[in-house]
């Protein structure tokens, strides 16, 4: 009974355990994902500043990318050989660092900006699936990563491109207008679409949220963030003439507000998984708990049984003692049935005589 008992308590315990210390890992790996992703809002900010600098030929990159670089840095070298970053944020670093060694006419400049600011939406990307982010099971930070993770730095690298773009379409020679105009176009319809997208993933977010700080603090943020992009939208003029002192308001407008919202979406994502956490914590310990329980009880119950067989009185009887009237005579023959007054022996010092027994058998 004690194996029956314990064989299926302890698959069963066993299969639990294994399930909650796997949601447990997981979820501390989605926590190492937003600190990751978290050090990159800075640097794309940083990178569209430098962008916008470089066509304005000042080669040097912003104080704000050196910071960033260096916060990125330190990030991966504590978590980029779990999250397989490494190799990314090198590649990524190291065309960062060539910067100043940018040669050519504007849309060279633009260009090669450009093929940094892919890089960096692909380390996003590569951070967001490595560590399971893109999987999340609950409602809300399923969508708070898609915020921070893809709406974010996508909104912030098309916005900024779609300000450069505007300055490169007014001052290009009518052959290259004809080329740049449908970029700046598809910039345009790319930035709405990406507001549009970050709003909706915020809004569902906030409906299936236990979090009681999400909303409230997601309101503002987000009216400050669109208000940002709208400004920019209005300076950049699609169609017309761009007015370059409207986008420089509106740049500085917009990396304040960027700042802000992604640091509430950080916070309020990694505030979740800690509840998430603690939750299931406290799962492992009740696990735990009842795991001993159970053995507890099972060999108590098998140590009574086996203690209650030890006492339990034999069914055959005990034998006598030696000399007692039991054993006295043990090994004689008893008398024949219905002779025993001839068998009698005679009292001790009355022995009969010949003649005697001769009268008797007469």
């Amino acid at each position: 009974m004690t194996v029956l008992i314990l064989v299926p308590a302890g698959c069963l315990f066993a299969w639990v355990w294994n399930d909650n210390q796997d949601r447990r890992d997981s979820t501390q790996r989605e926590r190492q994902g937003v600190e990751y992703l978290s050090a990159l809002a800075p640097l794309v900010s940083g990178l569209a500043e430098a962008e916008s600098s470089a066509l304005q030929g000042v080669a040097a990159p912003p104080a704000s990318l050196t910071t960033a670089v260096t916060n990125v840095s330190a990030v991966d070298a504590r978590l980029g050989a779990d999250l397989g970053t490494r190799e990314r944020w090198t590649t990524l670093r190291e065309k960062i660092g060539k910067f100043k060694t940018i040669k050519g006419d504007a849309e060279a400049i633009f260009q090669a900006h450009v093929e940094v600011g892919d890089l960096a939406l692909a380390l996003y990307t590569s951070v967001q699936a490595e560590s399971g982010l893109l999987r999340d099971p609950d409602n809300d930070v399923s969508h708070l990563q898609q915020v921070v993770a893809v709406d974010l730095p996508t909104t912030v690298t098309q916005v900024s491109r779609m300000g450069d773009l505007a300055l490169l379409v007014t001052g290009a020679t009518p052959a290259r207008r004809a080329v740049l105009t449908p970029q700046f176009g598809a910039s345009v319809e790319f930035v709405t679409a990406s507001v549009d997208n970050l709003t909706d993933n915020l809004q569902a977010a906030a409906e299936n949220t236990s979090s009681t700080t999400l909303s409230g603090q997601l309101v503002s943020t987000l009216d400050q963030f669109r208000r940002g992009v709208e400004a920019l939208t209005r300076g950049a003029n699609p169609g017309g003439i761009p007015n370059p002192a409207t986008m420089a308001t509106a740049q500085a407008q917009l990396q304040t507000s960027l700042a802000a919202l992604s640091g509430v979406v950080a916070r309020e994502t990694t505030n979740l998984l800690d509840d998430r956490l603690d939750s299931l914590d406290l799962r492992h310990a009740g696990i735990l708990t009842a795991g001993i329980a159970v053995l507890a009880l099972t060999l108590v119950a098998a140590a009574m049984h086996l203690a209650g067989r030890r006492r339990a009185p034999s069914a055959r009887p005990a034998p006598a003692p030696a000399g007692s009237d039991a054993t006295r005579g043990m090994g004689r023959p008893g008398p024949e049935p219905g002779y025993g007054h001839l068998n009698q022996a005679p009292a001790y010092g009355d022995a009969p005589t010949q003649r005697e027994r001769s009268g008797v058998l007469r």
